[in-house]
């Protein structure tokens, strides 16, 4: 899998069903394994003026990753 098919997938909390946002990078360890996903979080649409804030999700945080879809639980 490429960074590139990430960042076309939505990421959405699985407890609560909110699209969290979009993968805009991801930190990897000297052994090449992803230690976590940075997200720039979506707000609404009186937030987007001030603009996006960024979001890291860790590698445990990661329930499943779909066709469309990463599924994520921030409640840990």
């Amino acid at each position: 899998m490429r960074l590139s098919d990430l960042q076309s997938k939505d990421v959405v909390d699985i407890l609560t069903g909110e699209k969290i946002g979009n993968v805009v990078d991801v930190e990897i360890s000297d052994d090449g394994n992803i230690i976590k996903m940075l997200i720039y979080e979506k707000k609404g649409i009186i937030n987007m003026l001030r603009g996006t804030e960024e979001v890291s999700i860790t590698w445990s945080q990661i329930k499943k990753i779909g066709a469309d879809v990463i599924l994520v639980s921030r409640n840990l």
